[in-house]
């Protein structure tokens, strides 16, 4: 076949074509995690939370530290201990993350960004770090933990 015969052309574009799509298709978006927790409605539970820690400062409580459960992930446990002052978080840590290998490294770049959007956010609907997602995962569930300590 001559180079710009027609049918050349249009299996090259059919090729193409098809790579594109499933190249597309293999592709995740960052905010995959958050868009489904916000598709699942947990913008209010973190609106409820404001009202709990209200109700704690009230009796004494909405202020100090608060640890989450730890909450085991593939790679390894995730908590978080929270500092809480007058009702809202003006400080975030984890107190174990996941290490070893690779993670260690994955760790190392993802638990201070988790840490500022916590404090950011003020709550637990935060999004995932892009290459953490199970790291992710298991810091927001510890986190809502402590949240709900510091509220009850």
């Amino acid at each position: 076949m001559r180079k710009s015969h027609p049918v050349r052309r249009a299996v090259l574009a059919g090729a193409a074509t098809v790579s594109g799509i499933v190249l597309l298709l293999s592709l995740k978006p960052a905010s995959d995690p958050g868009a489904a927790s916000a598709a699942g409605g947990a913008a209010p539970p973190v609106a409820a939370q404001s009202p709990q820690g209200g109700r704690g400062e009230g009796a004494g409580a909405g202020a100090g530290t608060f640890t989450g459960d730890a909450v085991d992930t593939q790679y390894g446990p995730v908590q978080v201990r929270l500092t809480v002052s007058g009702g809202r978080i003006t400080g975030a840590e984890a107190v174990q993350a996941p290490e070893g290998g690779r993670s260690t490294q994955v760790t190392a770049d993802a638990v201070p960004k988790l840490n500022q959007a916590a404090v950011t956010v003020g709550g637990a609907d935060i999004d995932a770090v892009s290459g953490a997602t199970y790291t992710s995962a298991g810091y927001k569930q510890s986190l809502q933990s402590a949240l709900d300590k510091a509220g009850g």
